[in-house]
């Protein structure tokens, strides 16, 4: 009788362990994905910007239109990627990246263009829209950060003795974290 109850309560104690494994997995798992949530919603609101910023150009300066062209291209490309943080793969990530780096080149090229133009610069709207740019490309950074973060959180979580065993049973897998874009360790030149 003494060995039954000694029994019973070691399956108890390994449930209730269990049980504190896989709520934690859990909230790491809902983690990841608000900070994924994040990310997009930094992402998203570069994107609402560059129309404006477009516009203002436009009205301000008459230049190749081919710079605007390609920022507004790109902003289409990136803004018809979605990724759910449920589903993200080192290869959807990578393409997300991909395209919202091109909007990035494109944003850059826009702001180099402008320099050539003090009309541009000195217009009020302009500097306004150029500073709401460069506070959201902070925003990015640490959206990523932060998302960089959570998904090392879980993915130790995830991968650590014994957890890792009901991570396997749960269908809990590591996510990817974002990484530079190759070549991102160069200065970018500017040319005028």
């Amino acid at each position: 009788m003494k060995g039954l109850f000694i029994a019973l309560g070691i399956i108890l104690l390994i449930v209730l362990m269990g049980g504190c494994s896989y709520n934690g997995m859990n909230a790491a798992s809902k983690d990841v994905d608000q900070k994924w949530a994040d990310v997009q919603s930094s992402y998203q609101r570069r994107s609402d910007l560059i129309p404006n910023l477009v516009a203002t150009v436009k009205g301000a300066a008459n230049f190749e239109t081919t710079t605007l062209t390609q920022v507004i291209q790109a902003r289409a490309s990136a803004s018809s990627i979605k990724v759910d943080a449920k589903d993200l793969t080192p290869e959807k990530l990578q393409q997300f990246q991909a395209s919202q780096g091109q909007l990035s080149q494109a944003l850059g090229r826009l702001m180099v263009v402008s320099e050539q133009y003090p009309q541009l610069k000195a217009n009020e709207n302009f500097k306004s829209l150029q500073d709401q740019l460069e506070g959201t490309e902070n925003r990015i950074k640490v959206a990523r950060d932060a998302f960089n973060q959570s998904a090392k959180d879980y993915n130790i979580k995830v991968s650590n003795f014994p957890t890792n065993l009901l991570a396997g049973m749960f269908h809990f897998k590591e996510r990817p974290m974002f990484q530079a874009d190759q070549g991102a360790q160069n200065a970018p030149k500017v040319q005028f």
